[in-house]
């Protein structure tokens, strides 16, 4: 499954990367009208994406699922680093309150996907 959330997802950051750039997506830099993009955010989306794909087309699970934890890592501190952010700018990025409730939804389902479930033995 992680494979697959790894697919998915980075295709989306790749596509969203690249309509981010363009004017009749994105008019005044707000993606859809919503989402606060600029070109340095816009990168951020495309190199997410290519990791992202990277690890969902890997061939070795656990290294993938690595990946995907690490890209939940980095999308949590940024997640909050928005949410902290007097200025509405993280590292050079324009954020806006819906950037940041997807960057946690995005963080949110990557560990659901990322982190191992723990199975304990059954007792009868």
């Amino acid at each position: 499954m992680v494979n697959i959330y790894a697919k998915v997802v980075g295709a989306l950051l790749f596509i969203v990367g690249i309509l981010g750039g363009l004017p009749a997506f994105a008019p005044d830099g707000m993606l859809f009208g919503v989402f606060m993009v600029d070109t340095v955010h816009n990168l951020f989306h495309l190199i997410s994406g290519l990791v992202l794909l990277a690890a969902g087309f890997g061939v070795q699970w656990e290294l993938s699922r690595r990946l995907v934890l690490g890209f939940a890592i980095i999308y949590g501190l940024l997640t909050l680093a928005g949410f902290l952010a007097p200025a509405d700018r993280v590292l050079g990025m324009q954020f806006n309150m819906a950037d940041n409730v997807l960057h946690l939804a995005l963080t949110a389902t990557a560990l659901m996907f990322a982190l191992p479930v723990q199975r304990y033995p059954t007792r009868l």
